[in-house]
């Protein structure tokens, strides 16, 4: 009989090919490296700017307040302005409370591109490289000063929505995280240092690139 201990290691030994087989191995351990640097015990908390470049708007959405990584899969997102909202995630389901309206809860699993987003940030403040690498495959370029880590999703139904995530970083520290959707909706999260950034009235995609890679 194979004990729980056994069985946990031959199941964590059973993901290391698929991470192996990446079409750019080296890129991949380099990533799964970076991301272990970004470990912070919990609550890990940092203030966010998300800023939505959505087709049918004629200007970007901005949202301004704290993400807190609260431990395990639990992750607790706050909107502060423009309205006061606040999200909080426990492994597959969110409850979703908006003022003084009752809370709302709902499974993640109607959503994959939203569970693999929230539990990206969860992988990336708790530095999990294996839960991140679960869900998409791993490319970091750049040096200690400024990197930059590519995400692409591996399952299918997430990829036909989202295209590409990149985050921004400089030594163990968040910098941005962009997302690219595959209808050409755009999103930035500013975090860290950049969660408090003013911003101009009108933000640009190019402007927040610029930023975001701390140029």
């Amino acid at each position: 009989m194979i004990s729980g201990k056994h069985l946990s290691l031959c199941l964590l030994l059973a993901t290391l090919p698929a991470l192996a087989a990446e079409s750019d191995p080296a890129g991949a351990a380099r990533a799964m490296a970076l991301v272990r640097t970004l470990a912070r015990p919990a609550p890990a908390r940092t203030a966010y700017t998300e800023v939505r470049f959505v087709g049918m708007l004629d200007r970007a959405l901005v949202l301004r307040g704290e993400m807190t990584w609260l431990g395990g899969g639990r992750l607790q997102r706050s909107v502060v302005t423009p309205y006061p909202e606040t999200t909080t995630i426990d492994g597959d389901t969110a409850t979703l409370q908006r003022g003084q309206r009752a809370p709302q809860k709902f499974s993640l699993g109607r959503a994959p591109e939203l569970k693999d987003l929230l539990g990206s940030f969860v992988a990336l403040l708790s530095g999990d490289a294996l839960a991140l690498a679960r869900n998409f495959t791993l490319h970091a370029y750049g040096d200690q000063a400024a990197w930059t880590l590519d995400l692409a999703p591996r399952d299918a139904a997430v990829a036909r929505r989202i295209r590409d995530v990149s985050v921004d970083g400089s030594g163990k520290t968040l910098r941005c995280m962009r997302v690219d959707e595959t209808d050409g909706d755009t999103t930035f999260t500013l975090l860290g240092p950049l969660g408090d950034a003013k911003l101009p009235d009108a933000p640009t995609p190019a402007g927040l690139a610029t930023l975001c890679a701390g140029a």
